[in-house]
């Protein structure tokens, strides 16, 4: 590698960042956070969009930068349609499930949403559970994400935490 190239290299790197700062303050920090599968998506788009702008030679910066810009318009376009069309809402995100309630493992549910029992019980470790007792509920997110609500047996759980939850079947 020549110092030309090596010095285009790092202002490719700082341009990109650049670019990708001002498409955060524009769009907000969503544009980067794992919501859903489009925000899912979108970040890898966005990293693969990255990674040939810098390692490219004949991919430019302007080119680049409208390529960013378009993939983050689209994800907030399809995260608008989302929160305000059920049908998109449908389509797009998957439903969160209950895959353990009130201390017990729901295999059908782990197996629907491919979580082992050993992912689980790693995730029960994360959340500082010693025994499952302590846990009212684990939740398998649109995101792909694990919450673990515990159960305290003085305060009930507000409903609207279960308001998107597969939860049929669950005696809620």
């Amino acid at each position: 590698m020549t110092l030309q190239e090596s010095i285009w290299l790092v202002l490719s790197v700082l341009g990109v960042f650049s670019i990708i700062i001002i498409i955060t303050r524009i769009f907000g920090l969503r544009t980067f956070a794992k919501m859903s599968s489009i925000d899912f998506a979108s970040t890898i788009a966005v990293g693969s969009v990255l990674a040939s702008i810098i390692l490219n030679n004949d991919y430019s910066l302007l080119k680049g930068g409208i390529v960013l810009i378009s993939i983050i318009s689209l994800q907030t376009v399809f995260s608008l349609l989302v929160r305000k069309n059920d049908f998109f809402k449908k389509i797009f995100t998957n439903k969160p499930q209950i895959i353990m309630w009130n201390g017990k493992i729901l295999q059908d549910r782990m197996k629907r949403c491919n979580v082992g029992e050993n992912d689980l019980i790693a995730k029960l470790r994360e959340a500082n559970v010693h025994k499952f007792s302590e846990v009212k509920a684990v939740i398998f997110e649109s995101t792909g994400d694990v919450s673990v609500i515990h159960n305290d047996k003085e305060k009930s759980v507000e409903p609207r935490m279960f308001k998107d939850v597969d939860t049929q079947g669950v005696n809620i």
